[in-house]
């Protein structure tokens, strides 16, 4: 039974920000540190900041020989199964990444070459160069190390969806990055069946780690060995085609240097720049987030019905006494259809020390389409503003002035305002602009209609096949996160 079934949130995945995992099964995605390092909020911040001062904290015991240290801080380690993430055979069991394995892998980090000689940087360079070392085992030390940010998303979710928390959960180790050390206390978390449940959110989830041995070996290691053997005037493995030029085959390459990751190793040690290279390259590049197919799969849940989720925001009707189911369709709409780019929804965030509130607040994540074309026109947008405005008469000014009075230089200065119907729509539009002209900000307003046009362009994309004609140009799959509306209604204000 999964955690949506479990506490009748009446939600599927595409509309749920965090993996709706069953509550005694594994769903076999992983955390993955690479993720996180992209994440531009608070809370991603907050994530990295925890990963970078443990492990450089293990380095620097391991470097310097402090083993009781080490082993401490490793040992601290317990089993993440309240997740419900990676893979076991019947209920979830985690990898059993206790002291056990928390001495082992202390071991090997003080034996490691690759630890003591800085290849090994990061969390995610042990899955590279240390035994027994997998996407499992990292997933579970992110875990462990972010559980505390798990602890805070899994109680704003549970506010979200009113799902109770049990008092006084024993949290389990949660790492102090200021003063370095595990503390445990108690907290409050949900208890489905007789376990305690830790919510992922699904845009720190991968099905394969980001950083990857096969490629970084494929595409970075071997290219390396391959131009030293045709730099070698003596290599045996260069072969000479009838064309008279030279070549040196991959599966030479392997056969004389090996593929296994104590190989990998090995040669690494011999040329750090490879690796080091092949790091900054991946660092530089943001990791695309798990996409909705992807998760169904990996999940055995349904794609989004950005149809059926439409029609419900269409047929809840106008006026105060629905506005807060209105809220939470248009929520439910926005957090599949804008998936993604937009993630983290936070419902009636208070600011101004709560003289405020913020109907629905998300994280801006996006790598592609308009909400990136916000970002890299300077257009501050960390976080994206919405207000629903579920009346029966005309939205005017000082709705408008509402949404601009929300925005600032730490928040971000673009939202959406969602409402039923305009009595005069250019006329709304043109106060937008004024907004946008006064620099207060650039609000968007989306009627019923609106909605209907942007959720045409997506099913337009998702159900896009390729001319069965020929064309004079390679035809370009349309990407979902487009929305040509969005872009119009922008360039609108700005032009």
């Amino acid at each position: 039974m999964r955690v949506s079934e479990f506490y009748n949130i009446g939600r599927s995945q595409g509309t749920l920000d965090f993996i709706d995992v069953d509550i005694t099964d594994d769903v076999p995605v992983y955390i993955d540190p690479g993720m996180i390092r992209h994440l531009p909020d608070d809370w991603g911040k907050e994530c990295l900041i925890m990963l970078t001062t443990f492990f450089d904290s293990v380095l620097d015991a391991v470097r310097s020989g402090d083993k009781d240290r080490a082993r401490r801080l490793l040992g601290n380690l317990g089993e993440p199964n309240e997740t419900h993430l990676g893979f076991s055979s019947g209920r979830s069991a985690g990898r059993g990444f206790g002291r056990q394995m928390g001495d082992l892998l202390a071991e090997k980090l003080a034996a490691s070459q690759a630890a003591q000689t800085g290849l090994i940087e990061d969390l995610e360079d042990t899955a590279f160069f240390i035994d027994k070392v997998g996407k499992d085992i990292v997933s579970d030390i992110t875990t462990n190390i972010i559980r505390g940010p798990l602890i805070a998303y899994t109680q704003q979710m549970a506010s979200v969806f009113g799902i109770p928390l049990d008092e006084d959960v024993t949290s389990g180790p949660v790492w102090n990055p200021h003063t370095l050390e595990w503390e445990h206390g108690y907290t409050r978390l949900p208890i489905p069946g007789d376990h305690k449940l830790l919510l992922v959110p699904k845009v720190i989830v991968r099905r394969d780690m980001y950083l990857s041995r096969a490629e970084y070996y494929r595409n970075h290691l071997v290219p390396t060995l391959r131009s030293e053997e045709l730099d070698n005037p003596s290599s045996n493995l260069v072969r000479t085609l009838k064309n008279g030029s030279k070549k040196v085959y991959t599966r030479d390459i392997q056969e004389r240097y090996g593929s296994s990751k104590t190989d990998i190793t090995r040669e690494s040690l011999l040329r750090p720049d490879v690796y080091a290279n092949y790091r900054s390259l991946k660092r530089n590049i943001a990791p695309p987030p798990i996409s909705h197919e992807e998760l169904s799969q990996a999940n055995r849940t349904s794609l989004p019905d950005y149809e059926k989720l439409l029609a419900d925001v269409l047929d809840t009707p106008a006026g105060k006494a629905d506005a807060g189911k209105y809220h939470h369709r248009i929520e439910a709409l926005f957090t599949a259809l804008f998936y993604p780019s937009l993630t983290m929804p936070e419902m009636e965030e208070e600011i101004h020390n709560g003289r405020k509130r913020v109907d629905i607040s998300y994280t801006n994540v996006a790598q592609d389409g308009f909400f990136q074309f916000l970002g890299r026109h300077k257009i501050k947008s960390t976080y994206v503003i919405i207000e629903c405005k579920n009346y029966g008469k005309e939205v005017g000014n000082p709705e408008l002035d509402q949404l601009s009075s929300r925005f600032s230089p730490l928040r971000g200065r673009f939202g959406i305002l969602a409402c039923r119907s305009f009595d005069d729509k250019d006329r709304f539009l043109k106060r937008c602009r004024d907004t946008a002209l006064d620099h207060r900000g650039y609000v968007i307003a989306l009627d019923d209609n609106d909605l209907r046009e942007i959720v045409a362009d997506v099913m337009e994309v998702i159900n896009w096949k390729p001319s069965d004609r020929p064309q004079a140009e390679p035809e370009t799959q349309p990407r979902v996160e487009g929305y040509p509306l969005l872009f119009r209604r922008f360039k609108a204000l700005v032009n």
